[in-house]
């Protein structure tokens, strides 16, 4: 009666991941965990394991690992054929152990070193299309008993269900980087990155940007890191008589400064030790193009002094050679640092400064911006939500109020890094504060109020406020205005004055 009682609860069991595999469960590693802790408790173990195996490496390493020194094992890899596991993944075959001590397969670093005793082991293969590609384990029997061949049989059962979860995981995987990898294919095609802003500021930037997009003058964008300057950088190219030409990139900065020559202006062959073939340079490749510099200030002065001559009679030398190359290059740079300064200190050339600088582009700081806070939230919200399968509906008034007030010291990229982990971490479809891990100590007491006037500075903060109280009534404005304690009509003609739109 008992054992009836116990097939019972493992068919019962069986049955429900299986209609989990079957449903639209996106979350593999959330799925894996349920069918180890299943798998556990089924088998009557008392400690449980996923390994899977890097095909680079031939290297076990813990994906899942739960009960007694579960945190402490992740740390470790196994070698195939090494202990249990590596046994059992080398020859693709499951394995009872009731007396590790006495198996010579066993391997005893792990215990020794985790302060763990193993006794017993249940150890079966992850197969995919009949390669073994991880292996499960239980470990002891519960009450110091034996583990038996119908444990080793109920664990091969959810072994097989958790091989048919790996593979769909594998192959949604598949699906979903080629659906990226053609999103990112599209953007490019279409403008490379999107441009999302709500902002007046932003708005009269691109004004600019199109004008200067007609010219062929070197243009400097400043602003602090995380702004979006290789957005706008992008933005004069596709704008501009270029645009069906080359877009080059560098940035500076990732290049250490030994080898950021021979990446400008390319190399022949044995122009130094590690040069066994000619390499043409980022101007070569931008040659008819726009080679966008990000991070300039960063260069040193010899690379300063070559830049400058491209920048003047558009050739150079490259890397070991004495052959002239010509360019015609549009060269866009920018830079979080006060190049001025720099010239005051003597660590940027004054002449390659003002050749630079003959179109500026200064982008402000997210702070300074704040209308554009709520689109880009919204816009990485759809983003990353799509990204991790999750149905993330919104972000709470109070966890909006704590994006309007915190100060944004990395700007829009920050703001991305920031929603993109409230998604991944929340655990329900709407994004609360506490999903923001933001620290209330870099919050803002003036945001957006930099330079203004009192009568600018006030309507910013009436502009938000109404901004914020429409959002919490969901933009019902008779509601809106009872809140606020003022009458319909003036609700309207503040929106109408403050230019909010709904």
């Amino acid at each position: 009666m008992v054992a009836d009682k116990v097939d019972r609860k493992r068919l019962d069991t069986l049955i429900e991941i299986n209609n989990l595999i079957n449903s639209n469960y996106t979350d593999v590693r959330v799925l894996m965990t349920h069918i180890l802790e299943s798998s556990t408790r089924l088998t009557g173990g008392e400690s449980s394991s996923l390994l899977l195996l890097d095909t680079e490496t031939d290297l076990l390493y813990f994906e899942i690992a739960l009960g007694t020194k579960s945190e402490e094992v992740r740390k470790f890899t196994v070698k195939m054929g090494e202990g249990i596991a590596g046994w059992v993944a080398q020859n693709n075959t499951s394995l009872i152990v009731n007396d590790v001590e006495n198996d010579p397969r066993f391997f005893s670093e792990i215990d020794k070193d985790v302060g763990y005793k193993t006794t017993s082991i249940l150890a079966v293969p992850l197969r995919m299309k009949d390669q073994c590609v991880g292996v499960i384990e239980v470990i002891n029997k519960e009450n110091g008993s034996n583990f038996t061949e119908e444990d080793l049989e109920w664990l091969e059962i959810f072994t097989n269900q958790a091989s048919l979860a790996y593979q769909n995981a594998q192959s949604f995987k598949k699906v979903k980087d080629e659906l990226f990898r053609l999103q990112d294919r599209v953007e490019s095609d279409s403008g490379f990155h999107k441009m999302i802003f709500k902002s007046s500021e932003i708005e009269q930037l691109l004004g600019i940007t199109d004008k200067i997009s007609k010219s062929d003058s070197p243009v400097l964008i400043t602003g602090e890191s995380g702004v979006g300057k290789e957005l706008f950088a992008e933005q004069v190219h596709l704008r501009s008589p270029r645009s069906k030409e080359t877009f080059v990139r560098l940035n500076c900065a990732a290049i250490p400064e030994e080898l950021l020559e021979s990446e400008l202006f390319g190399h022949v062959k044995g122009a130094f030790t590690d040069a066994s073939n000619e390499r043409l340079g980022r101007f070569s490749l931008a040659d008819g193009g726009t080679i966008f510099l990000d991070e300039i200030g960063e260069i040193s002065l010899n690379v300063q002094a070559k830049l400058l001559r491209v920048l003047q009679n558009k050739q150079f030398e490259p890397l070991g050679s004495s052959d002239t190359i010509m360019v015609d290059v549009r060269i866009i740079a920018a830079t979080n640092r006060n190049l001025e300064s720099m010239v005051d200190k003597g660590s940027f050339r004054e002449d390659l400064y003002y050749r630079l600088n003959v179109l500026p582009v200064n982008i402000p700081a997210l702070r300074d911006r704040a209308d554009d806070i709520e689109v880009l939230s919204d816009y990485f919200l759809s983003k990353y939500s799509a990204r991790n399968r999750k149905d993330i509906k919104g972000i709470s008034p109070e966890a909006r109020e704590l994006l309007f007030s915190y100060s944004w010291p990395g700007n829009v990229r920050e703001l991305e890094n920031v929603i993109e982990r409230a998604v991944i971490v929340s655990k329900v479809s709407l994004i609360d504060t506490e999903d923001l891990l933001l620290s209330r100590e870099k919050e803002r007491s003036m945001p957006g109020y930099k330079g203004k006037s009192l009568k600018e500075a006030v309507n910013i903060f009436k502009k938000n406020y109404i901004k914020r109280v429409l959002g919490n009534c969901n933009n019902n404005q008779t509601e809106t205005a009872a809140k606020l304690g003022i009458q319909r009509t003036y609700l309207s003609r503040l929106m109408k004055d403050l230019e909010i739109k709904v």
